[in-house]
């Protein structure tokens, strides 16, 4: 617990700052308000002991202050004065509780404790806010081919350390199951970890998405908000599609991993975290920095250990093992299974986008199959021609069930990367691949 004593009352900031540090939280302390605000604006703090009745500027208007800027704390306000209409006043501004004088030390101690559980708790609901996630959303890496074998032990290698990470692979490969593995095994793990997918949000929103906003920084900005390098904050933020980032938000995200600070926008006052950075692309990055598209002292930066993520068509003897899966955690398709030469079928396919892919095939399957076992009639004309003819070249397949995708949703390229289970990007670029412009 981080906290700060505000007393113009020397033996009593002393007392207060020994016997709470006694107690193993980190404690400063201010004599007035002024020096109050200008500690506040170089560092965060759980609680604030805040006594109302200083000369100069008094504790009520320390609080009033606090509360406009939306700095994100608790305060117990200490008061000689025992009146009620004091009290209420202190609360109706957002004081976390009152104490009279002279204070009770142990009774200060547990106010506290409650007062920054109440500030963790409403952390965690932030957080909890931002981290919606799917419930079908696989939790664990399922496989045993060599290559998964391999990659599960340089997790548990990456792990141990708290470098940059960095993920290269295919849409769909399961990045993000990677990095969460990564988190999960390392001392972070009780900590948050934080994702974002750096080309699904705006440019003009992802700079506010990450590092936050004062109060009255723009049109709109009523209140403080923090950002994802806050809520990640002990832990792990994962950011996905990271060669999506302008040219100048790289040079902010690389200020930040180089000295694990930052300012929110709009603001003055340096905000420090402790943050493990993992980072992932499906794209060639080192191609990307060569053409000047991503700056190269950030990738040296974030590939300090940097790890592939292979593609579901190099790793074939794992497609029964995660049909096997899917089907355990399908709730909604309890009953129902593969016969054979469908699990044949689909393991022969390339799977252009990966195990995003299968699970959505799967899952189309097993909604529109009309017995239990689902058979070979209900797959779709392109995955039997497909799994018929394996000792067809792997692009012409590929390009064959995109083009097919395409056509049965009419052209429309968004319908069809959500089938193909890619990226919109990735279709356009094998689309250009192809030759194909319309």
């Amino acid at each position: 617990m981080r906290v700060l004593v505000t007393d113009d009352d020397r033996n009593l900031r002393k007392v207060l700052s020994t016997e709470l540090s006694a107690e193993g939280y980190d404690v400063e302390v201010a004599e007035s308000g002024p020096s109050a605000l200008e500690a506040l604006k170089e560092k965060e703090y759980d609680v604030i002991i805040l006594d109302l009745n200083m000369p100069g500027m008094d504790g009520m208007q320390v609080l009033r202050l606090i509360k406009d800027e939306g700095i994100l704390t608790e305060v117990i306000v200490l008061t000689a004065d025992a009146k009620a209409a004091t009290a209420v006043q202190a609360m109706k501004l957002g004081a976390y509780d009152y104490m009279t004088k002279p204070l009770s030390i142990e009774e200060l101690k547990a106010v506290a404790e409650k007062a920054y559980e109440k500030r963790k708790l409403l952390s965690e609901n932030l957080l909890l806010r931002t981290q919606i996630r799917s419930q079908t959303r696989p939790n664990e890496i399922i496989g045993k081919s060599a290559v998964i074998r391999g990659l599960l032990e340089t997790v548990g290698k990456v792990a141990a350390s708290e470098f940059p990470v960095l993920l290269l692979g295919e849409s769909g490969t399961g990045k993000e199951l990677v990095a969460r593995a990564i988190h999960e095994a390392s001392e972070r793990a009780e900590k948050p970890f934080v994702a974002v997918n750096c080309g699904a949000i705006p440019e003009t929103m992802i700079e506010n998405e990450l590092f936050g906003h004062e109060k009255g920084s723009f049109t709109g900005a009523h209140d403080r908000k923090p950002g994802l390098l806050e809520i990640a904050n002990e832990g792990s933020l994962f950011l996905d599609e990271i060669c999506e980032l302008d040219q100048q938000l790289q040079s902010k995200l690389l200020r930040v991993i180089e000295t694990q600070r930052f300012f929110r926008i709009g603001g003055t006052r340096e905000v420090k975290v402790n943050v493990r950075f993992i980072s992932a692309t499906n794209k060639d990055i080192k191609e990307e920095v060569d053409k000047g598209n991503f700056r190269a002292d950030l990738f040296y930066r974030i590939s300090a250990l940097t790890l592939n993520i292979p593609p579901l068509r190099e790793r074939k003897e794992d497609i029964p093992l995660l049909i096997e899966h899917f089907l355990n955690n399908s709730p909604n398709f309890k009953g129902k299974r593969f016969s054979n030469e469908v699990v044949v079928a689909l393991t022969n396919y390339s799977w252009p986008g990966n195990v995003r892919e299968l699970q959505n095939v799967l899952n189309r399957l097993l909604l529109l199959s009309a017995g239990d076992v689902v058979g070979l009639d209900d797959l779709c004309d392109d995955m039997l021609t497909i799994s018929s003819n394996t000792c067809r070249k792997l692009s012409d397949i590929e390009k064959e069930h995109i083009l097919r995708t395409l056509d049965a949703v009419g052209g429309h390229k968004g319908k069809a990367a959500e089938i193909l289970g890619i990226d919109p990007k990735t279709l356009y670029r094998k689309l250009q691949g192809y030759g194909i412009n319309e």
